[in-house]
């Protein structure tokens, strides 16, 4: 059974092959989350999350039986999913997003700041180092030249990715653009689905044009 969390709190299972590291992210992420579920591997992630359901997933991109990356496509759709990891490759991050991750922070990342973060994460609001903002931004510039298109950002939702890119929070954001924080969240969950869609069309176009079936 699912250990009950105090009112308030939130649910996290924290998923790495590292027992040392869990335990420095359960003793780093406070009173404010109480960790329902451990994994080492991702087989045995996707087994922990479907019995506890929790409210936030924290895990890491590399682990045995399929990594992160199983743990997104197979429980993205249920629950929000962050990808806490050393690597910083455009595409690891491309891949995460595309497989269903909700989040992508490095693992040097300062506890307050991963605090704040997986808190924001854990209602549903998109998070990922300001680091690789960049990056995303850089990956829609790229498929936009690409043949057959993409489905391409709108000027809005640059002007928010690259106030993201310079580590901005969506409050301050919000009020440099004259917007709600609510409405930045929501520019920044539609920028990681289409780019999210733009991957997978583009997957199904190589298979196509590869004749893989």
């Amino acid at each position: 059974m699912a250990v009950e969390a105090v009112h308030g709190q939130v649910r996290v299972v924290l998923c790495d092959d590292h027992p040392i590291w869990r335990s420095g992210v359960r003793a780093d992420l406070g009173e404010n989350f109480h960790v329902v579920g451990e994994a080492g591997d991702a087989g045995e992630a996707v087994e922990v999350i479907t019995r506890t359901k929790p409210d936030l997933v924290v895990c890491d991109l590399h682990m045995p039986d399929g990594g992160g990356i199983r743990v997104a496509r197979e429980c993205g759709a249920d629950t929000n999913i962050v990808m806490l990891t050393v690597s910083e490759s455009e595409r690891d991050l491309l891949d995460a997003v595309a497989a269903g991750a909700s989040g992508y922070l490095i693992k040097s990342t300062p506890p307050e700041e991963l605090r704040l973060r997986l808190w924001a994460a854990s209602k549903g609001e998109p998070v990922f180092s300001p680091a690789l903002a960049g990056l995303v931004l850089g990956e829609f510039r790229r498929m936009s030249k690409s043949e057959g298109g993409t489905e391409s950002l709108s000027q809005r939702e640059r002007e928010v990715l690259q106030h993201v890119a310079r580590g901005h929070t969506y409050k301050a954001i919000g009020e440099e653009l004259f917007i709600s924080a609510k409405t930045v969240e929501n520019h920044v969950r539609n920028i990681l689905k289409k780019l999210h869609l733009s991957r997978k069309q583009e997957l199904i176009r190589y298979a196509v044009e590869h004749n893989i079936d």
